[in-house]
């Protein structure tokens, strides 16, 4: 198992430099498989993997985020995920691990970080990039950096997504604030979310604590999330008519007068496309499923421009590239429950 053969060429002296310094200092490690991976470097498993110059082995990677002996960033791949794994899961029970990866396991030692990280390895130079190394033919690759999400698109909506089913109970409640939220309906009609998932009558759709106008993803020190005031419901105004949605924010966030009602068409658009997916299996990792409480499943679905997350006995929220900042939620009407028990069927989930 290689990578691609950039990686490749690249590998055998970023591990020379590595070496050079003797030591890698751990910082922390994430999982890329197609069930799990960060998010922020694409749609799927492929995409996220050629964001590396990867190959998308179905078996996955663990990546190991370091620091070597001069403080130079670095991001060492290995094919050995049980081990990433069970480091993972002690540092999150707050027990100690040293992990120290087979050098035999490593399928690329790449310059730079793909994600953003707040925290250094101490006694070391503060992280900064490597010094460029040519490859074989003279090729110099560029280090890793993380996705721009200064700006509302892909990686943030993205990000937005890993938030919303990171603080589910949060958002349930927020969009039932003050009673019900009207909501996108899979039928194609508007219906009212309350906590128990029946329909109810229209009521204001609930708002984000946060200034609307604040899309700016706040990132986690170890896995790039951006903090949920971040992020403002859609539409802060109440609604009556399944026909006039709210109109769609501009990118600052604020609703735009000018701007087409079609909110709901958009919505109604994304839900007809992960409908194909039940037809024609999408690349691997755009459907995921996870444990949620109560025996019900946490949902992911992502698509060009959209993400859905749901919970198999709930509702669904949407995320849209051209709708900065919103959260759109979607009532299970009739429709929805058999939408998101096929897409739990066909999901990839972690092993």
């Amino acid at each position: 198992m290689t990578g691609t053969d950039e990686a490749a060429a690249a590998t055998a002296a970023a591990e020379a430099a590595v070496t050079a310094d003797e030591a890698l200092y751990v910082l922390t490690a994430v999982l890329l498989t197609p069930a799990q991976f960060p998010s922020v470097l694409g749609d799927d498993f492929p995409e996220a993997c050629a964001a590396l110059g990867l190959e998308p082995y179905a078996g996955g990677y663990g990546m190991v985020l370091g620091q070597d002996g001069a403080g130079a960033r670095w991001t060492v791949v290995v094919d050995d995920v049980s081990l990433v794994a069970v480091a993972i899961a002690s540092w999150d029970c707050g027990m100690e691990y040293d992990l120290s990866p087979d050098e035999r396991t490593v399928v690329a030692a790449l310059p730079g970080w793909p994600l953003e990280l707040a925290v250094a390895a101490p006694g070391v130079a503060p992280p900064h990039d490597p010094e460029p190394e040519p490859d074989d033919d003279g090729t110099v690759l560029p280090p890793l950096t993380p996705p721009d999400t200064s700006v509302w698109g892909a990686p943030q909506r993205r990000l937005g997504a890993d938030e919303v089913a990171l603080q589910w109970a949060m958002w349930r409640e927020q969009i039932s604030d003050g009673g019900e939220a009207e909501t996108a309906s899979p039928d194609g009609e508007a219906e009212a979310a309350s906590p128990d998932g029946e329909a109810q009558a229209p009521g204001p759709v609930g708002e984000a604590e946060a200034d609307p106008a604040d899309v700016t993803a706040e990132k986690a020190p170890d896995d790039g999330r951006p903090d949920a005031d971040s992020i403002s419901v859609a539409a802060g105004d109440d609604v009556t008519d399944a026909d006039s949605p709210p109109a769609p924010a501009d990118a600052t966030g604020t609703a735009t007068a000018d701007a087409p009602n079609d909110l709901h068409a958009r919505v109604e658009q994304v839900l007809a496309e992960v409908r194909q997916y039940l037809d024609s299996p999408p690349p691997l990792g755009r459907v995921r499923s996870n444990f949620a409480p109560g025996g019900a499943r946490m949902l992911r679905a992502d698509g060009p421009g959209w993400s859905i997350v749901a919970r198999t006995d709930d509702i669904a929220f949407v995320l849209l590239d051209d709708e900065p900042g919103q959260v759109v939620p979607v009532g299970r009407g009739p429709q929805l429950p058999g939408l998101l028990e096929a897409l739990d069927a066909m999901a990839v989930r972690p092993s």
